[in-house]
């Protein structure tokens, strides 16, 4: 794929900033961040409007750490296409390491509308809602995500945690055992439903 995409370096600029957001997306999954961040500024010099060139190149600024930029990336993104998905979650991931949670609830509330039954979307508004300390809400939103992933082990005993600081222990011990049906393996469950037995 790297071979074949840097034969297009040499072509027109949309051409050349189609290839340079590929090789750099592919050079982000190889962890190869200095490469990545190379072609995604050669995608964003390319064509200044493309949406994913400027995702990419927001993406290896969060890998590099500085979030606060890597939201303008993704920001600039949204202006040129409103309805660039990867743009939005990612700036909502950025907001959230930011610390700044009411503008990253808005960005997954918007996502939501566009991808209603996006599993990532609906984790990451329940975990925005437990960091907000509105359990009730948090387990609204995991209620809906394990429609979409009931098997999910990690999600149960999520809604098994919050059912129980919530003192819920009979749906608390569901949703553990649900977890534990799917992963026999995770020591906090098992440290759970074992003093749930003994009580």
């Amino acid at each position: 794929a790297l071979e074949t995409l840097k034969m297009f370096e040499k072509k027109d600029s949309r051409v050349k900033s189609a290839a340079a957001t590929n090789l750099s997306f592919l050079y982000y999954l190889g962890n190869e961040l200095e490469q990545a961040t190379n072609y995604a500024d050669l995608a964003v010099s390319s064509d200044r409007y493309n949406p994913a060139a400027l995702t990419n190149k927001g993406n290896t600024v969060f890998a590099n750490g500085d979030c606060e930029k890597a939201a303008e990336f993704y920001k600039e993104a949204l202006r040129n296409d409103s309805l660039c998905t990867e743009a939005l979650y990612n700036l909502g991931l950025a907001y959230k390491k930011l610390n700044r949670i009411d503008e990253a609830l808005d960005c997954f509330l918007k996502l939501h509308a566009i991808l209603p039954n996006s599993a990532q979307v609906l984790y990451q508004l329940a975990s925005i809602y437990q960091i907000m300390e509105d359990p009730n809400q948090a387990i609204e939103w995991l209620l809906q995500l394990i429609t979409v992933v009931p098997t999910d082990p990690h999600v149960l005993s999520k809604l098994g945690n919050l059912y129980d600081t919530e003192g819920d222990k009979s749906q608390a011990f569901h949703y553990y055992c649900e977890s534990y049906r799917y992963f026999p393996s995770n020591i906090e469950v098992i440290e759970w439903l074992g003093a749930y037995y003994i009580d």
